[in-house]
């Protein structure tokens, strides 16, 4: 028996015991209703895409081809469309998640106008867009059973028994549109407790994977923009252990912490690391200070010192107050983080890196992974990248190095769009293109995502939308452009109506007034034309 016929006989059991009052309530309408509405709470939602987060690291372990993959989403619409255009191209969602970038919320979620990614948005921004996502995610899922609940009515009528079979099974089968969001807490927002209160509000929110850097909350920077600074590992592992606390409060044992490192392009700390003992984090953290030795009658009043080795010796101080590391040690003090996070807890690494190149992902993870041998990493495919430009010069670099003639190309001047068609732009192209393959293959990535995407694509068909329809083409620019290729297309919303919810209105009047139901989606709906 499925679950609808599990639900309408329990439901016929209430509605036995309720009596009269209960005459005009459909057991099979409520049942439907419960159907689309499978997830209740957002920590019901977290659980669940903890579940299938763990079993697709688990997958990924067995069969390095099998990488997840996701795309930010600053709306739950856009969330909702890519979801729904996963399902209609590949049929199922598996391994497709979906990314909450705290760049995105900042720029656009906060009640300030837009902000650049500093945490300086509201906290609560977050958690609001985690439900919210969840929220059109839900409705997708009603949105589509709702359909397939008028095809089985309408099989029924027409007395078509296979369709019925069919429609049923397909109802009795459907794969949710809900699947795990990584969801970003930036720095933490404020000391650890502050980042315990913030995990807890996403948790229940429905998040699963929780994603937190290395940086200094109150200096925090975007991973590919300059002067960003970093904590010692006590702090940064105080916080991860405070993700950690927030998951097991809520019940939610297996939840994902993402621990993302930003040392490779930081080259500033605020603090002196603590050590207790030589060679302990503390101690391998301030080895990588920009020091000069000194003798005492050298220090200058102010001045910071410490004992390294039996020497004494002065961290290069700026006049923000903040120390310097040594220039080269990015790597190096990736690799540091990397390990210490896995041991504070963690259960996927974010390297953020300066490009996109496989053989640099790859060399920092080989370090960590004599290690810990199962580290897997989460890599952001970013839109601060020039991929076109990186990509060329890096296959422009493999020809030199192998003695081919190069030229025909100018290695400063690769973006142009006179060698679009040229066999250096197809080399390139074709490792963009691998690119997730490869380094997936190679570095242990588990999970890619694409930051800002939606807020790329926004951007540019709004722009194509306004050049043709403000300009000669007029009306044109918009039917040619936009509404002649949802229709071609198949995309669901050139059916606005239909998406907004109006046909589940419809639904839920017919089960409240029966024949007295007034409904919106008559005749003369105009929605009728597609």
């Amino acid at each position: 028996m499925s679950a609808i016929q599990d639900d309408i006989k329990s439901i016929s059991a209430a509605k036995e015991a309720a009596g009269a009052p209960w005459d005009a309530i459909s057991p099979e309408s409520a049942a439907r209703m419960r159907a689309q509405n499978k997830f209740k709470t957002g920590l019901e939602i977290a659980q669940y895409t903890a579940d299938i987060m763990r079993a697709d690291m688990e997958a990924f372990d067995a069969d390095k081809a099998k990488y997840t993959q996701s795309l930010g989403c600053w709306h739950g619409f856009v969330g909702q469309q890519k979801l729904i255009s996963i399902k209609k191209h590949f049929g199922t969602t598996e391994r497709r998640y979906l990314y909450l970038s705290g760049w995105m919320v900042a720029a656009l979620r906060s009640e300030f106008g837009p902000l650049p990614d500093q945490s300086m948005h509201e906290k609560t921004a977050v958690a609001s867009l985690v439900e919210e996502l969840y929220t059109f995610l839900r409705q997708a899922d009603a949105r589509e059973l709702g359909g397939l609940f008028r095809e089985l009515d309408a099989a029924r009528e027409a007395g078509d028994a296979a369709k019925e079979k069919e429609v049923q099974a397909a109802i009795d089968n459907h794969e949710t549109h809900i699947v795990p969001i990584i969801a970003d807490i930036d720095a933490g927002f404020g000391n650890a407790e502050a980042t315990y209160l913030m995990a807890k509000q996403m948790i229940e929110a429905g998040a699963c994977a929780l994603q937190i850097e290395n940086q200094v909350a109150d200096e925090k920077q975007c991973g590919h923009q300059d002067g960003k600074v970093t904590v010692p590992h006590a702090d940064f592992h105080n916080k991860i252990r405070a993700l950690r606390y927030a998951f097991l409060e809520l019940g939610i044992d297996n939840g994902i912490i993402v621990a993302r490192t930003d040392s490779e392009g930081a080259g500033l700390t605020k603090e002196i690391a603590v050590v207790k003992e030589p060679g302990d984090e503390g101690d391998v953290y301030n080895s990588y200070l920009d020091v000069e030795e000194i003798d005492v009658a050298d220090m200058a009043e102010g001045d910071v010192v410490f004992n390294r080795g039996g020497k004494l010796v002065r961290p290069k101080r700026l006049p923000s107050g903040l120390y310097q590391f040594r220039q080269g040690t990015g790597h190096e003090r990736c690799v540091f983080d990397c390990i210490g996070a896995i041991n504070a807890g963690a259960d996927l690494l974010w390297i953020e890196t300066a490009v996109p190149t496989v053989h640099e992902i790859a060399g920092m993870m080989d370090e960590v992974r004599k290690v810990h041998p199962n580290a897997k990493l989460v890599y952001n495919n970013s839109p601060s990248f020039n991929w076109t430009l990186n990509f060329r010069q890096q296959a422009f670099d493999a020809k030199v190095e192998a003695g081919e003639d190069v030229s025909a190309y100018d290695r400063a001047d690769l973006m142009n769009a006179k060698y679009d068609d040229t066999e250096l732009s197809d080399i390139a192209d074709a490792r963009v293109k691998t690119f997730q393959a490869d380094t997936s293959r190679e570095a242990n990535v588990f999970h890619h995502l694409i930051t800002l995407p939606t807020y790329h694509t926004t951007a540019l068909s709004v722009d194509n939308l306004a050049k043709e329809y403000f300009g000669e083409e007029g009306m044109l620019g918009y039917v040619k452009g936009v509404q002649r290729k949802e229709i071609r297309q198949g995309i669901a919303c050139v059916k606005h109506q239909n998406m907004a919810g109006s046909d589940m209105g419809d639904d839920h009047k017919e089960y409240f007034a029966g024949e007295n139901a007034l409904k919106a989606g008559g005749a003369k709906n105009t929605s009728n034309q597609f």
